[in-house]
């Protein structure tokens, strides 16, 4: 599942590496105006699916694997870029955490109307420098608004407590700090891999995003 501000489309060339690979691969379009519709989307996919699950999250998506993934038909999880939280933490709570020295947080505009969006003159770089400008600056003009109510509602379940985990760090994001992510995986006691990319790894990687979640297939 797709995080704040972009839709499932960007797991398009994970898809195709993936389903040539013979699994079946379900994609979650999440509304992120709030944890609980987010977490209810993917509870409908995860219903839909013919064989045990391996939830897959981006970034926010990160929030919904851990609430959605205490479903008895999800056997793990796999955190790409994401947060991880405990219990009681949002993504508000997490943001606000000091951001280390060479590190960067997402550079977000002030929020509208009960949403947040991206300064799109910054998308292209804090999201993906190491994407293709045409794909990023249509991005960053194809926002999806994130709702505050998404943003600042605390995780009740912890499925990482229950259910095996994989961390796939990215080394140069610009959107979740590095330090957190490790910090989020050391705690989950998760499979850690670490990836010089962006955010949107699944992107700029797509192959090697692909083979890490088959890791967890095992």
């Amino acid at each position: 599942m797709h995080g704040a501000f972009v839709d499932g489309s960007g797991w398009r060339a994970v898809f195709d590496t993936l389903t040539n690979g013979g699994y079946e691969v379900l994609v979650v379009q999440n509304p992120t105006i709030s944890l609980s519709g987010d977490v209810a989307a993917t509870e409908r996919v995860v219903a839909a699916a013919k064989h045990p699950v391996i939830l897959v999250g981006h970034s926010y998506g990160g929030m919904v694997v851990t609430e959605a993934g205490n479903n008895p038909k999800v056997q793990s999880l796999v955190y790409i870029a994401a947060f991880a939280p405990d219990s009681g933490e949002s993504v508000a709570s997490l943001a606000e955490q000091p951001v280390p020295a060479g590190e960067s947080a997402a550079p977000l505009l002030p929020p509208s109307d009960g949403y947040l969006l991206v300064d799109p003159s910054k998308f292209p770089n804090a999201f993906a420098a190491d994407v293709d400008v045409s794909i990023t600056g249509f991005t960053a003009a194809a926002q999806v608004p994130w709702g505050l109510e998404a943003v600042q509602t605390p995780n009740s379940k912890v499925a990482w407590k229950a259910k095996p985990s994989h961390f796939l760090v990215t080394t140069k994001d610009m959107m979740i700090p590095p330090t957190f992510q490790r910090r989020f995986a050391k705690r989950a006691d998760a499979v850690t891999v670490e990836i010089d990319s962006s955010h949107a790894v699944m992107l700029s990687h797509p192959k090697e995003v692909a083979a890490f979640i088959e890791t967890a297939d095992k």
